[in-house]
């Protein structure tokens, strides 16, 4: 894996954020919880919701971990 191999994208109007790994896009997010199974899937089994809000492998872009709302 590449140094930030892990995207968040901006929420959109309806609360998503797209989330990418090593370029390909899992899905959408909706909560930290979402972001942190797409993570689980792609082979970080024990990986937390905390270790997801403070890991610096993911980029948090449009917000951190507590944004999902568009402004």
């Amino acid at each position: 894996m590449s140094a930030v191999p892990v995207v968040v994208y901006p929420p959109d109007d309806a609360g998503g954020r797209r989330v990418r790994v090593d370029g390909e896009i899992l899905g959408m997010a909706r909560s930290i919880r979402d972001v942190t199974e797409f993570l689980r899937r792609a082979g970080l089994d024990d990986i937390t919701e905390d270790e997801v809000a403070v890991s610096g492998m993911i980029e948090w872009r449009g917000g951190g971990p507590d944004v999902w709302q568009a402004p």
